[in-house]
């Protein structure tokens, strides 16, 4: 082997090893979730709860940043190895090893929470197959809950939500699991605020995403320019990730619980408000009929608020759709399927079944 090329071929070398240790890692924690849980998931929640603290000086996102200056210092790596006429392959060999070891890294520190137990089983709800009548019941529930907060939240004088102070929901949110980690194990672990993706929200938001974990700063992010309906429950969102909650659809549900559970009116009628709008989705494709006399049903001026809520976010997201959009939508299911959840992005609006069991388990069936 001749000296030039060495230290090229060991690079890629321990770059192939990295990788497929990473692979090993996935393939035993799906194999034998009992024998690495709970235990790697309260090292995972414990060490992003140490890693939040380092990184808690900044109230905006610090990968934020970090991601954009990689992908400066990978073109301006481009264009040093062009205008100094440096070795292809010796350049490779770095990049290769730098994305190895952050691969390997972000999967042995977060990303095996993906193969933990059912965010349902640790709280003792049993999931099945529901009937109509039971998501009718879950629906309705939802739905005179986030009527009754409709008119307590912040309006303007056309009864459009006001959007309030970024870092003042921020910090709510990041302490929004203390009260049940009282009660529930999963919930400890960081109380951070959650922070603003300053330099890349639009675009984020244009990629079809409405928030963002980054497991090397342990920073639960979202954009400024959230729904106003749905930012306090995004922003539990994230901050359920940082707890080693890794699955969209029980992020969702943790989210849901940590706003349900407040006693601020703002992050309670997200919640409840998020929960109509899962559960208003899946009975509209149950029975159309069923939904609408549901609806009929309930004439105020909540349910007008609350209707209007969801014509103001869609119209909202709808305006980043687009190719881009469909692409990140594209990406982000690759990512989930590879980590078992098999439907992909469709696992975002699976918290139904949860939400459906939360109620059964604690409120009467009624229509």
């Amino acid at each position: 082997m001749k000296g030039k090329w060495r230290g090229t071929i060991i690079r890629f070398i321990v770059s192939a090893a990295l990788l497929i240790s990473a692979g090993l890692l996935m393939l035993l924690f799906k194999s034998f979730p009992d024998f690495f849980f709970p235990g790697y998931r309260r090292f995972s929640a414990a060490l992003m709860k140490g890693i939040s603290r380092v990184f808690s000086f900044s109230k905006i996102a610090l990968w934020d940043f970090g991601e954009v200056i990689l992908i400066i210092l990978l073109l301006v790596s481009i264009v040093y190895m062009i205008i100094h006429k440096r070795p292809f392959f010796r350049w490779l060999s770095h990049v290769t090893l730098i994305v190895a070891s952050l691969a390997f890294l972000v999967v042995a520190m977060w990303m095996l929470n993906h193969y933990g137990p059912p965010l349902s089983e640790e709280l003792g709800l049993g999931i099945r197959e529901y009937t109509k009548e039971e998501l009718a019941g879950a629906f309705s529930w939802y739905l005179d809950k986030a009527i009754e907060d409709a008119e307590s939240v912040p309006r303007d004088e056309n009864g459009q939500l006001v959007r309030q102070d970024f870092y003042e929901l921020a910090e709510l949110a990041g302490a929004s699991y203390e009260k049940l980690s009282d009660r529930y194990e999963i919930f400890r672990g960081s109380r951070k605020p959650v922070k603003m993706l300053w330099l890349t929200g639009e675009w984020l938001l244009t990629k079809g995403f409405t928030g963002e974990f980054m497991p090397f700063t342990a920073e639960a992010s979202v954009p400024e320019n959230g729904a106003v309906s749905d930012l306090p429950f995004t922003m539990c969102h994230e901050a359920a990730h940082r707890l080693g909650i890794a699955g969209e659809n029980e992020a969702n549900f943790a989210a849901y619980l940590a706003c349900s559970h407040s006693d601020d009116v703002r992050f309670r009628y997200a919640g409840n408000y998020m929960a109509f709008i899962y559960c208003n989705n899946a009975l509209i494709k149950e029975d159309r009929k069923l939904w609408q006399s549901i609806l009929d049903s309930r004439e105020s001026a909540g349910l007008t608020l609350v209707l209007s809520d969801a014509d103001v976010q869609r119209g909202h997201y709808e305006k980043y759709d687009g190719p881009i959009a469909d692409a990140g939508d594209k990406v982000n299911d690759t990512y989930l399927k590879s980590f078992s959840e098999e439907s992909g992005t469709k696992s975002y609006g699976e918290v139904v079944n949860e939400l459906v069991a939360w109620f059964l388990n604690n409120y009467k069936i009624y229509s």
